[in-house]
């Protein structure tokens, strides 16, 4: 008798085994082809199967006809449904890597570079939030590589195949290859390789600051092919001389400068670095300036480093680049006359209506950056701040002056609450808050009082009168 409560040994895949091991071997044989009829995933497994022993041609051929119906859009795939279809993707790219397995190495260059050519497109009609393409493309990519290592094809041919995806896949398809394929392809191979770079590269114009009116796309692609080879070749020269083609933004100065540094030619590095600033001193790359200052420091010219960053504070004196100014200013161990300035700096700015803030939130948190409650709560009375900062500052001043806490406490509740909305958690506890700093001062009944007349105010806000009887302990009790 079967057990109600499902207690009954459970059979499982082993119990499966058995049973089929015992069978004969025609009648599996059978089972099998029957539940392919109504198994499309098992079908194309047992031909898989098959082909595999029938050749590499034939293998190959099956590989790609999987890969086909996997990678096949017939609609709109949803974010939903993206899942499944690159689980389906990357079985049939498992199809390939047994080819490569199975000693076939060629064909599975064959089928690989059919994927990848044909993947781009099925992709556009996939909602790839959640980034499967490049999982898929990259292992397309390790199957093909290791299958040219493996085959070792002519490097020619390669070279054309490699080089025109490159330079018109979508989606980076074969994104640095000369760099990597550099060993496979040998000298002849990477020879060929350079000629049709260059015979591209020839066509397009040099990128400079005023020329910005060239086809991006075009000139991305064929830059990344030239470094690709320049890497290659290990000739930082060759390297720069490529990047240097395209000088139209701060950015591609500070690349440069980057090339140098890891090729440890410093005095290179600083000087592409100048050169950027120079070039473009109205907008520079904030990552262009780091790297120059970084550099005067280590050479002791602290005072290079410091002008480099209070340029860039006066652009912005605001809390983040006060900082930077610091972490340089200390390294020139000059810190207290550079953070006067700094504040001076602030003052002036606020003053001639020169920041976004109108009020004195920026020396505001610098103050409590630098642990100087007093300084803050000065600045915020005198000149205001935001709501954010009045909470941060009543927070530091709770413990020795409850007092100035709990208005700001009080008033912040009652502004959530009278907005609504539905969630009043921040705003009972703020309330929270003030009545512990209340009643510390023997003003709990007080604290009551103002309890109550929020309460038949807002007393159709049924989700704040349930947080309230919520936290009545806290709230009402002395």
């Amino acid at each position: 008798m079967v057990n109600p409560r499902g207690s009954t040994k459970r059979v499982t895949l082993a119990d499966a085994e058995k049973l089929l091991l015992a069978e004969e071997k025609e009648a599996l044989v059978r089972m099998l082809i029957d539940w392919a009829n109504d198994d499309h995933q098992l079908h194309e497994r047992l031909v898989l199967y098959a082909a595999r022993r029938s050749g590499p041609e034939k293998a190959a051929a099956a590989a790609r006809r999987m890969f086909e119906n996997a990678v096949r859009v017939r609609d709109f795939i949803d974010y939903r449904e993206a899942s499944d279809w690159a689980d389906r993707v990357h079985g049939a790219i498992g199809s390939m890597e047994q080819l490569l397995n199975d000693g076939h190495a060629a064909a599975a260059i064959e089928v690989c570079e059919l994927g990848l050519r044909d993947l781009p497109d099925a992709i556009q009609s996939v909602d790839d939030s959640d980034g499967h393409f490049a999982g898929l493309r990259d292992r397309l990519e390790e199957i093909h590589y290791r299958a040219c290592q493996a085959a070792r094809p002519d490097p020619v041919a390669l070279v054309k195949r490699l080089f025109r995806s490159e330079l018109h896949a979508d989606l980076d398809v074969f994104d640095g290859a000369a760099e990597r394929y550099a060993e496979i392809l040998g000298t002849e191979g990477m020879r060929v390789y350079r000629e049709l770079a260059e015979a591209e590269w020839a066509k397009l114009p040099a990128q400079t600051a005023g020329r910005e009116d060239s086809d991006w796309s075009e000139h991305f692609r064929i830059t990344r092919i030239m470094e690709s080879l320049a890497r290659a070749s290990g000739d930082i020269e060759q390297l720069v001389a490529v990047m240097r083609r395209d000088l139209a933004s701060p950015y591609q100065y500070f690349r440069i400068a980057e090339a140098y540094r890891d090729a440890h030619q410093m005095d290179n590095a600083l000087l592409w670095a100048e050169k950027g600033l120079a070039a473009f001193p109205n907008r520079p790359d904030p990552r262009l300036r780091d790297f120059a200052a970084a550099e005067y420091h280590r050479r002791k010219r602290h005072g290079d480093a410091m002008q480099l960053m209070w340029a860039a504070f006066r652009q912005q004196p605001y809390l983040q680049s006060y900082q930077t100014l610091e972490e340089h200013a200390r390294k020139a161990h000059a810190w207290p006359e550079w953070r006067a300035r700094a504040l001076a700096e602030i003052r002036r700015s606020i003053a001639g209506g020169k920041t976004m803030r109108v009020d004195r939130s920026t020396l505001v948190e610098i103050f409590l950056y630098e642990h100087n409650p007093d300084d803050a709560w000065r600045e915020a009375c005198e000149g205001g701040c935001g709501n954010g900062l009045w909470l941060q500052l009543a927070a530091a001043r709770e413990d020795q002056h409850p007092a100035d806490a709990v208005p700001i406490y009080l008033n912040q509740a009652g502004a959530g609450i009278a907005r609504g909305g539905g969630d009043y958690a921040d705003s009972v506890r703020l309330l929270v808050k003030a009545a512990a700093a209340m009643r510390r001062m023997d003003r709990g009944a007080e604290f009551v009082l103002h309890l109550e007349a929020l309460r038949a105010k807002y007393k159709i806000k049924r989700n704040f009168i349930k947080l309230v009887e919520q936290k009545r302990k806290s709230l009402y009790l002395a």
